[in-house]
């Protein structure tokens, strides 16, 4: 048995597997075999309880062996979207009126489903999305404290603190839920972003329509499953695959729909926002819109501080789960006086990451998720060879799978493509930095504003990169990836999103709206 984990009485992060362990080792192990023996399953739409199949299906497959087909989906048709909107809109009123603590208690018991299907859930992270072990199980992990960390806000905002009180008055405030809401995650977290958004907005007492990505499917089909076990109203939500040109489109423009969840690329997210902002005949609202758009994050390696402690932060950041990351470090700026030592040290390490399978463990970095990807993505390296020193990788890595080799490009200029515009994939720009002012000019020199680092042992350094390097998430002297939640509220400005702040105390606020009541009391 894999080592057996309960959930706190208050919240705590969920500890992530130990895979040096062998019970641990064997667990997933086991769970890699049960899985690949799922491989090829038929998976129905789910429209507020009722499954349905389609003749038009969608093929998900491994990136790291893609002639394996992990599941076969039905895909939705616009007239089926239409359907799970107005359905989840006719059962809001009932899901709605549930109390709050009811809804929070059904959210834990998600969490325990999660923890008993832990090592499962990682082996379809695996052969899914492509995730290494350790990648995969913080994904899972990530999932679990989101139900935990929102079961216990949504109880919190249940009991709002009281209003001044008038004299003669009896003032209250207290939380109503939206209505219906489009959850659209992504596929590079097809578990922990799906679950946490979907599960904010449930929680909150409103009714959901997910679109998961199509890359991504069959780990949303689980999640489903996972729903329904907790004791989440089959009604409460709907499943759909599908396309966004045939069904995002309709989901997100539908005058029933009241806020969308989005987390994605940034043209899709403008997208998005710029459907929702129409307004649509029989809509009584304006919607709302939750977009985490990426990023185009950077570290600031100062001299004053040690270089291979920075060197090993930046490339943790740069190539944990090939890049693919809106966290993710693309962009390295190192001061003028350390810059040489720095890259040299940078290459050395990074020639010793192994890619391949993302079930073999001995990989550190698996598959990008499809051969789109892996031709943008390689396509950009040919652009960066132009534009700067190439140091590391620069093609495709060996193996059947979508495989790119851990690229650095270094003496990169602050104006060329490979600084500036988002590659989502192993392509790291290195930058020198005159000084430290200049390193932080060099940072902010982009229209995104998620994650950034700094490494320096300067205090006074330390004060200004808080004050003057713009992103929702800053880290000092550790990488820029792997937000927790409860300690690291996620969500960036700029081009990078709305800033709503994912694992949060405020992010169920998006999901609701304030009443307040002034009585005339005698």
């Amino acid at each position: 048995m894999a080592e057996a984990v309960k959930a706190p009485q208050t919240f705590a992060n969920e500890p992530v597997a130990d895979f040096s362990k062998l019970v641990n080792r064997e667990a997933i192990e086991r769970a890699l075999l049960r899985v690949r023996a799922e491989f090829g399953r038929e998976y129905e739409l789910l429209i507020a309880g009722r499954r349905e199949k389609t003749p038009d299906k969608l093929k998900s497959l491994n990136p790291s062996r893609p002639t394996e087909v992990v599941g076969v989906h039905s895909k939705a048709t616009a007239e089926l979207a239409k359907e799970a909107v107005e359905a989840a809109h006719a059962y809001f009123p009932e899901w709605g009126a549930v109390p709050a603590e009811t809804r929070a208690r059904i959210l834990l018991r998600a969490a325990e489903l999660f923890r008993e299907r832990k090592f499962e859930f990682d082996a379809w992270l695996v052969y899914e999305s492509g995730k290494t072990w350790p990648e995969a199980d913080a994904d899972v992990s990530e999932a679990i404290d989101f139900c935990e960390y929102y079961a216990r806000q949504m109880l919190r905002l249940a009991k709002p603190d009281p209003l001044v009180q008038l004299p003669g008055e009896k003032d209250e405030l207290f939380y109503l839920p939206l209505g219906v809401g489009v959850i659209v995650p992504p596929w590079n977290f097809p578990l922990a972003i799906m679950v946490g958004m979907t599960t904010a907005a449930l929680v909150s007492g409103n009714t959901v329509v997910i679109k998961p990505s199509s890359d991504t499917p069959t780990i949303a089909a689980k999640f489903a499953e996972v729903l329904l076990d907790a004791g989440f109203p089959a009604r409460s939500f709907s499943m759909l695959v599908g396309s966004g040109a045939v069904v995002g489109d309709v989901l997100v423009e539908h005058p029933l729909t009241r806020f969308i969840a989005f987390t994605g690329s940034k043209e899709v997210g403008l997208r998005i926002n710029e459907l929702a902002a129409k307004p649509r005949k029989g809509q009584k609202w304006i919607k709302r819109v939750l977009a985490e758009m990426g990023g185009k994050d950077a570290i600031v390696v100062d001299r004053e501080t040690d270089v291979d402690t920075a060197v090993k932060g930046v490339m943790w950041s740069a190539f944990g789960f090939q890049g693919q990351k809106c966290s993710a470090c693309s962009r390295a700026i190192v001061d003028a006086a350390i810059y040489d030592e720095f890259v040299e040290k940078l290459k050395t390490e990074v020639a010793g990451l192994k890619v391949g399978p993302a079930d073999e463990p001995g990989n550190y970095m698996g598959p990008v998720i499809n051969e789109g990807a892996m031709r943008s993505i390689l396509d950009y390296v040919e652009v960066g060879k132009k534009e700067g020193r190439l140091i590391s990788g620069g093609g495709k890595a060996p193996g059947d799978g979508y495989f790119v080799q851990p690229t650095v490009i270094a003496d990169v200029d602050s104006k060329s493509r490979i600084f500036q515009e988002e590659i989502f994939g192993p392509v790291l720009a290195v930058a020198k930095a005159r000084d430290f002012e200049h390193a932080l000019e060099l940072a902010n020199d982009s229209e995104y504003g998620l994650t950034g680092a700094v490494y320096t042992n300067n205090h006074e350094k330390i004060r200004k990169a808080r004050e003057q390097f713009f992103v929702g998430n800053l880290y000092i002297n550790r990488k820029c990836t792997g937000a927790m939640v409860g300690a690291h509220p996620f969500g960036g400005f700029n081009m990078s999103g709305t800033d709503s702040k994912a694992g949060g105390p405020d992010y169920l606020l998006q999901f609701l709206q304030a009443k307040v009541i002034g009585e005339k009391i005698s």
